[in-house]
């Protein structure tokens, strides 16, 4: 044996232990990147301020219209066109807090919502699932809760979302189940649909019940999130104006997302598109702070563009990835923490699909978002939730979370001694350095097969879609729920049953 080779055995009977991951509080590892000059930004909030103060815009819930004419704005009953002047804005602007609290059951899996903040949360709102086991059908209660395990089970998935609607429950008795599947199966910050005021406030009543929380205790942080879409271009509806109001008065968070569509529900251009995104999403601010000044609420914006000759919405493009990196540039320009998304619009889990969520994750790394909402398992924009493309997804979002851990660039990290001991032409397999660090080195593929192609074809020649099938029937089959998950089920158990007995709380709309 060798000097060489006895000093590599050596190294790696004394090696540290195996490699350790840490991906559940994440920090953008980049600079910000921009696609527009400051003079465009400024321009962008300017003309967003006209617009709001000389277009306005149509808000269906009369509470609202009440809380905007208290503040001062010009309102118009019989059309519910509300006039919002720039001193309004500002104000709203001067109380939005910069950082948020988010809670969660599990104190290790709490969050601070803020900029800098790297948060990624999995496809949401889709009505049908597929895989390639059962095919594509409706989403109903099994697999909303499969899709929590699959959520739960990824450290990297760092907030829950909606991602299969379970359609077999009634309407008016939905929410009791998914807080229920939430609360229960997941130690994660969670998410509650703004569908009406009946609904928020018994999923209100049940995180506080879960977690034996105060009322104080409960307005401390946000226990839940919503998504608040208005209805581009230039309108709130009912049900998301109350939630706004709702979730502002219990201390909750607010996600403004205006869904501005390039060339159909916004203007073809990409500035054009980002002055309606950001007159909308101004007008939520203000409201969520006329609701309650210091609310939690956050900037939002998950803009791209459609296909001009079918007009089926498209991710993953180069207009997408410029809304995403501008959307950035104006939250930082109002001093907001913001939300952005991936997503894809293909219909099943192909290179397609990959490729176009890998470009709209990209753009919301270079864009710094802080959340980045539809981050795995979002098909065919958004009416599916694939449980192969979760996995794989999961691998491109582990392959980001590896990005930001600094490099140590200590005097060893050189290798000095390394490539003194290889000679010319020779290779650094069994050099004390390398087996000191073998186990531990690189990140490790949760899908992908590195082997060569014979020993790849020998073991069955599986596609990462075929492999990505046996990792999520592996942990359906393994999973169990976190600590504390029956404890939080039985607290809530005596209210699902009395609010079901009582017919519940159906949608509003």
């Amino acid at each position: 044996m060798t000097e060489h080779r006895r000093q590599g055995r050596e190294a790696r009977r004394n090696a540290a232990p195996a490699r350790v991951t840490a991906y559940r509080r994440l920090r953008h590892p980049f600079p910000p990147q921009r696609v527009l000059s400051d003079g465009a930004v400024a321009a962008i909030h300017e003309t967003a301020l006209k617009l709001l103060e000389d277009l306005g815009l149509v808000i269906l819930l009369p509470e609202a219209r009440t809380l905007f004419r208290q503040g001062g704005a010009a309102v118009e009953e019989g059309s519910g066109l509300v006039r919002i002047g720039r001193e309004i804005v500002a104000a709203a602007l001067a109380t939005a807090p910069r950082s948020i609290p988010l809670r969660a059951p599990n104190p290790a899996r709490e969050l601070v919502y803020e900029e800098g903040a790297l948060i990624f949360s999995p496809g949401a709102g889709c009505p049908n699932t597929q895989d390639r086991v059962r095919g594509r059908r409706p989403g109903c209660l099994q697999t909303y809760e499969e899709t929590l395990k699959l959520h739960q089970s990824f450290d990297v998935i760092h907030k829950l979302g909606p991602s299969a609607e379970p359609q077999d429950v009634p309407t008016p008795l939905r929410h009791y189940a998914t807080m229920r599947a939430q609360l229960t199966l997941s130690d994660k910050p969670i998410f509650v649909y703004a569908r009406g005021r009946g609904q928020v406030e018994d999923s209100f009543a049940m995180i506080r019940l879960a977690h034996g929380l105060s009322d104080a205790d409960f307005a401390g942080g946000a226990w839940c999130t919503t998504v608040i879409n208005t209805n581009s271009p230039r309108q709130i509806d009912r049900p998301m104006a109350e939630g706004i109001i709702d979730f502002a008065r219990a201390g909750q968070l607010s996600i403004i997302t205006p869904f501005c569509l390039a060339g159909a529900m916004a203007p073809v251009t990409v500035e054009g598109a980002l002055v309606l995104q950001h007159a909308e999403c101004l007008a939520g601010i203000t409201l969520a702070q006329l609701a309650r000044a210091g609310a939690p609420v956050s900037y939002g914006g998950f803009s791209s563009n459609v296909d001009m000759k079918s007009g089926a919405p498209a991710f993953g493009t180069p207009t997408h990835i410029r809304m995403a990196i501008g959307t950035g540039q104006l939250a930082r320009h109002i001093g907001l923490p913001w939300r952005s998304a991936a997503g894809s619009a293909a219909n099943t889990a192909d290179m397609q699909a990959a490729g176009e969520n890998h470009m709209g994750l990209w753009a919301n790394l270079m864009a710094n978002a802080t959340l980045t909402i539809h981050a795995a398992g979002w098909l065919e924009g958004g009416l599916s939730f694939g449980y192969e493309k979760f996995i794989n997804d999961i691998e491109a979002l582990q392959t980001i979370a590896e990005l930001c851990a600094p490099l140590d660039s200590a005097p060893a990290d050189l290798a000095w001694e390394a490539l003194a001991d290889v000679p010319p032409g020779g290779h650094f397999f069994a050099t004390p350095h390398t087996m000191e660090r073998f186990d531990r080195a690189f990140y490790a593929p949760l899908v992908a097969d590195l082997s060569n192609f014979g020993t790849w074809e020998a073991a069955g020649a599986k596609t990462a879609t075929e492999r990505a099938t046996a990792i999520w029937q592996r942990l359906l089959a393994e999973f169990r729920p976190p600590e504390g998950g029956a404890e939080r089920g039985e607290r809530i158990a005596g209210f699902i049953a009395r609010r079901e007995a009582e017919g519940g709380a159906p949608p509003s709309g």
